[in-house]
Parts: C-alpha cells; sequence; structure tokens
C-alpha cells in the first residue's frame, strides 16, 4: 500500500499536465467549437428573455410541480406546442475565464486524489509501470468521462458532444496513468 501523501507530486503534476492538455484542446484543436449551436433570431430570443431578468441557474421549460400535473392537458398541450428547452442562465457580461481555469484545476487534483487513493491500495511500493498506470489512469479515466454520458441520457445532449469530452477524458486519464506511473515510489 502507498499512501495518498506519498504521492503529492505525481497528484499535482498529473493536474498541471491536464490543465495544458486541456488547454491545447480547447484552444488550438478546435474540435469542440461546434459544441453549442446558435439559435435562429438569437436577438429575438434574447430580447424576449430580458424582460424576465433571470438570475444565473438551470432552468426548464414547460415544467410543472409534480409527477400528477405531467399528466394534465394543460401541461401536455406546452409540451406538444413547444419549445422544450432545459436552459442554463450565465451571469450578464463578458466571459471571465479565471474562476473557471482555478475550478478545472482543483477538480484535476480532486480527481489525481482519487486516483491516488485507488492506485495506492492496488499497487505496492515499486509496482510496475502499467500496474499503476492501469490503475490510476481508469479511476481518471472514470473521474473525468463517466457522468458525462448522463447528460445526454437524460437531457438530449447531443451524443456527439458527449463522445468528444468522453474522449478527452480518455487522453486526461492516459496523462494521469501516466504520470503516477513514471513517478510512482520505489521500493525503500
Amino acid at each position: 500500500m502507498v499512501s495518498i501523501m506519498s504521492l503529492w507530486l505525481p497528484i499535482l503534476l498529473s493536474a498541471v499536465f491536464v490543465f495544458v492538455a486541456s488547454s491545447i484542446i480547447h484552444m488550438v484543436l478546435g474540435y469542440h467549437k461546434n459544441n453549442v449551436k446558435k439559435l435562429p433570431n438569437e436577438n429575438g430570443v434574447m430580447d424576449a428573455l430580458r424582460p424576465f431578468n433571470l438570475p444565473p441557474g438551470d432552468y426548464m421549460m414547460p415544467t410543472c410541480s409534480g409527477t400528477k400535473d405531467m399528466k394534465s392537458p394543460e401541461f401536455v398541450d406546452k409540451l406538444n406546442k413547444g419549445p422544450v428547452a432545459l436552459l442554463t442562465v450565465l451571469r450578464n457580461g463578458p466571459f471571465s475565464m479565471g474562476k473557471s481555469l482555478v475550478q478545472w484545476f482543483i477538480y484535476s487534483i480532486v480527481v489525481g486524489i482519487f486516483a491516488a487513493y485507488i492506485a495506492g491500495r492496488a499497487a505496492g511500493p515499486g509496482a510496475a509501470y502499467l500496474e499503476v498506470f492501469r490503475f490510476a489512469g481508469t479511476t481518471a479515466f472514470i473521474g473525468y468521462s463517466v457522468a458525462l454520458l448522463h447528460d445526454s441520457i437524460w437531457y438530449s445532449r447531443a451524443w456527439s458532444t458527449t463522445f468528444k469530452f468522453v474522449f478527452d477524458g480518455l487522453i486526461y486519464g492516459l496523462l494521469t496513468g501516466g504520470t503516477f506511473g513514471w513517478l510512482w515510489p520505489s521500493l525503500m
């Protein structure tokens, strides 16, 4: 067994590698540029929503107060007339990436901690590179990817978008597994 504290370097360094890789993926490679579509008559939709002064949050329309109301003719009529939408409202103003980038880095550290815990329980000091790589990389892949499937299953996110993010998670898992395998403690 290897303690999490003795794996602080691969935890932090894998988070740095994932952070750099995600920056390259999103700023250089560009395969995420079509993840969202522009609304037809975007200005008209924005003008229609603006008077409601919606606070940041997640919204669904139409919505009802419970399962009993879902069968009401009024609610079914709203569904049939449409639009049926899930809407995430952000704060007004220019995007500020600083907070999100810090949260992403912290999240990568948390994934690294879980990878350290699983790999540290499964592989002892001096374990072979591939053994460590397998446990740390798989754990990191799960941490970065598996929950994303939920959005396509329940919220109709395009599967193509989800698979792009899962592919990113595979890259992050490989980087994490490789970092842990490289920096794994040897036998004393």
